[in-house]
């Protein structure tokens, strides 16, 4: 067997911070493109590999491992694609917009947003369903009552991620606490000590912000035109509906997150051909291509434009990109040499919990991968976690606040790549309005300094 070099301190450090300073320069400086951007930046890793011994079918290999791992989050990309183009098609989109027009103000659209995709994630446990169903109509209702998109992204993001954290049927949340060793339900009520005052905190900010937008009302023409165009272009009824209540149903009922999207999809198909009077073969090549909408009027066409497998390819070949990087990055160790040295110098709890939610958002940002990260935090910190004397909960809450928080913020993670291509907005528009991704981190550090929050074991 080869032997390799083992990467020292600095050499890791170099090397990831090349691969950082390569994508924040090229993409927000040069604003060169973010797949050229990770291929340079897994050359840049590559050489470094080669510099401590490994060979290119070694480093092809760790590429495809880090790929293998990831390969759950390809298959939800097409499915999400798929189901986007059939809820247009049936008519549950359209629906949804439709008698949201009459309910949803301006004024309380983005509070009221924010709990919606709250509920609907915390039922279904997957923040990535709730920002590709309720967040595509929440999208296309806010854009016609003059909200801004980024803002409206960031409330969707804020909300799907709060009840993806919080559901006990969520994968991040049974994932988190599987690596810590902890049960389901421990992990939970850890995370309401920081979580509950974080979504308090950002149901106030979406009302101020929200009463702002309370005289921007669409005149009571413009909503019956709006309303007039969506009727032309589908039958609408509460029976449009029965997708999201198929995918609801499937999801309460703990089947997987593939079924459940597989069962809308054919509910969705069938009230098209049946109720939208759409041709089956129109139906299956929108979930390929998309839907194509020629309403008459542009506002709701640029709405009603979207979804298909297709749609999904940009989000794909980043993520691949990515997760070729995260495994090379993991196969030779240079996030672990970092985080090793860094764990030496802890000396307090809150410093170890603090360390922990940081390297949870470095290995998102190395790795692309929230899964990956969540595991590695665990393997790396749980030792340390035990010498501090803390409950294991303490280490699943803190990966949670770090892992699966920051991993929608990112730009070329799996997650950041689903919601632009799903919500057609970069995480770098809508990131300073995912309040709930960023807050509640930040109180965790405060709160575990001032002492509130921190649980031991017995002596």
């Amino acid at each position: 067997m080869r032997e390799h070099q083992e990467s020292g301190f600095l050499q890791s450090m170099i090397c990831f911070g090349g691969v950082i300073m390569i994508i924040i320069v090229g993409l927000l400086w040069l604003e060169i493109s973010l797949h050229s951007l990770m291929l340079i930046a897994l050359i840049w890793v590559a050489c470094h590999s080669i510099s401590l011994g490994f060979r290119f079918p070694e480093i092809k290999t760790a590429m495809i491992s880090g790929i293998e791992k990831g390969l759950g989050a390809i298959f939800i990309f097409f499915l999400i694609g798929a189901l986007i183009a059939a809820l247009i098609e049936s008519g549950t989109i359209g629906g949804l917009i439709y008698y949201g027009l009459d309910i949803l103000h301006p004024s309380i659209f983005l509070p009221a947003g924010l709990v919606l995709c709250s509920l609907m994630s915390l039922a279904t446990g997957t923040a990535w369903g709730t920002i590709g169903t309720l967040g595509v109509v929440l999208m296309g209702l806010g854009d016609a009552l003059g909200i801004p998109l980024p803002l409206i992204a960031g409330m969707v993001v804020s909300g799907a991620s709060f009840g993806d954290k919080m559901s006990p049927v969520s994968d991040t949340t049974n994932l988190a606490a599987m690596s810590a060793g902890t049960d389901l339900y421990s992990h939970i009520r850890s995370m309401l000590y920081t979580t509950v005052p974080t979504y308090v905190i950002c149901l106030i900010i979406y009302t101020f912000i929200g009463l702002n937008y309370s005289v921007h009302t669409i005149s009571a023409q413009e909503l019956i035109d709006l309303k007039q165009y969506i009727a032309i272009e589908f039958w609408i009824g509460p029976l449009t509906l029965l997708p999201l209540i198929v995918l609801l149903g499937l999801s309460l009922k703990r089947a997987p997150a593939e079924v459940s999207m597989l069962g809308s999809v054919a509910t969705a198909i069938v009230l098209a051909v049946v109720i939208q009077d759409r041709s089956i073969s129109e139906v299956l090549n929108s979930l390929n291509s998309g839907y194509k909408a020629n309403t008459g009027l542009e506002s709701l066409d640029v709405i009603l434009t979207r979804g298909g497998m297709q749609s999904m390819m940009w989000t794909m070949s980043l993520a691949l990109l990515a997760l070729s990087l995260g495994g090379l990055l993991d196969r030779v160790g240079f996030v672990r040499v970092l985080m090793s040295g860094l764990l030496i110098r802890i000396k307090r709890a809150a410093t170890l919990m603090t360390a922990t939610i940081g390297a949870g958002i470095v290995a998102n940002m190395s790795m692309g991968e929230g899964y990956l990260s969540i595991i590695f935090g665990g393997q790396i910190f749980k030792k340390s976690y035990e010498e501090h004397n803390l409950k294991k909960h303490m280490l699943s809450r803190t990966l949670e606040e770090g892992a699966t928080l920051s991993t929608t913020l990112i730009p070329w993670t799996t997650s950041g790549a689903f919601v632009t291509g799903v919500l057609a907005i970069s995480p770098l528009d809508f990131a300073p309005w995912a309040f709930f991704n960023y807050i509640n981190p930040i109180l965790s550090i405060v709160l575990a300094y001032i002492g509130f929050g921190i649980f031991r074991n017995r002596k």
